[in-house]
């Protein structure tokens, strides 16, 4: 044990600053993987994976001859079977991952048109709770970042201004584009009737029908924000990043609106950050 701990020693007495950076980012990297797969569906599959190597290992250990030839070839494959099985985990944090170059640039313009933002957020609060109080079904997509072409493709483009009246009417009950969802695009009614991908998640709550799953679905695998009217219950819910919220009255989604569209430029981040630093100072 003590020669043990002595070689261990040397070798943190050799190690450079590059091999420390270098722990220190696998470190990170290792943090963020395990963050990002903790509440999502791939989180299962790779504690299923770890019990495999476990049970390889243990195999070994007791000279199990034909599990572990089995499982050796297994493994051989398990890479291309793992980018299989993780395909929309892998290809969402790619995307997110791509995203994040571009929101600077893109929320830099965006914080020269907020007047436009704010019009734009308010006509979507007025439609919601419209809706809300009729009980008229609706889903409302905002794009960010993330490009969303590939679902506009499954629906149909109108390119028009953003209002209440136009939004309540695409969802009106006996319109043709009813049932399928709007992307707004740079504060304009870009597309309607579009179709989304669903969410696999088990731990959905059973009452959340086809609207909130699509909902957590485009979530799950961009940037978007989504607005869900229940046509059972009126009740407004929103989808941010593979997370449900549920709800909202007016005052409440247009601050939910707010702070994921505005509050969160980074003209707006750095006021705040001032201001709340402002505030420490003063009362040390």
């Amino acid at each position: 044990m003590k020669e043990l701990l002595i070689s261990y020693l040397e070798i943190i007495k050799s190690m450079t600053l590059k091999d420390f950076l270098d722990i220190a980012l696998v470190a990170v990297l290792l943090y963020v993987a395990i963050d990002f797969l903790r509440e999502r569906r791939a989180g299962k599959l790779v504690v299923g994976v770890c019990v495999l190597v476990l049970f390889q290992l243990i195999c070994r250990i007791f000279e199990l001859t034909a599990v572990t030839f089995l499982l050796e070839y297994f493994f051989q494959f398990g890479l291309i079977v793992l980018f299989i099985i993780f395909q929309p985990e892998l290809r969402s944090a790619l995307e997110k991952v791509g995203g994040e170059p571009m929101r600077g640039i893109k929320n830099i313009a965006d914080a020269k048109n907020q007047q436009r933002i704010t019009e734009a957020i308010k006509e979507i609060c007025d439609a919601a709770v419209t809706m809300s109080a009729e009980k008229t079904g609706a889903l409302i997509v905002i794009e960010r970042s993330t490009k969303l072409g590939e679902y506009i493709k499954s629906g149909t483009v109108v390119d028009a201004e953003l209002s209440d009246f136009a939004l309540r009417n695409i969802f009106y009950k006996g319109a043709p584009l009813h049932d399928g969802a709007v992307i707004i695009r740079g504060e304009r009614l870009y597309a309607a009737g579009c179709f989304l991908p669903l969410s696999q998640r088990e731990d959905i709550v059973k009452d959340l029908g086809t609207r909130h799953r699509a909902a957590l679905g485009i979530s799950e695998n961009s940037d978007a924000l989504v607005i869900v009217v229940s046509e059972e219950t009126g009740t407004i819910s929103t989808a941010l990043e593979g997370n449900l919220k549920r709800g909202f009255d007016y005052p409440s989604l247009k601050n939910e609106l707010n702070r994921v569209l505005i509050h969160s430029l980074p003209e707006n981040a750095y006021k705040n950050g001032s201001k709340r630093l402002k505030k420490i100072l003063r009362k040390k």
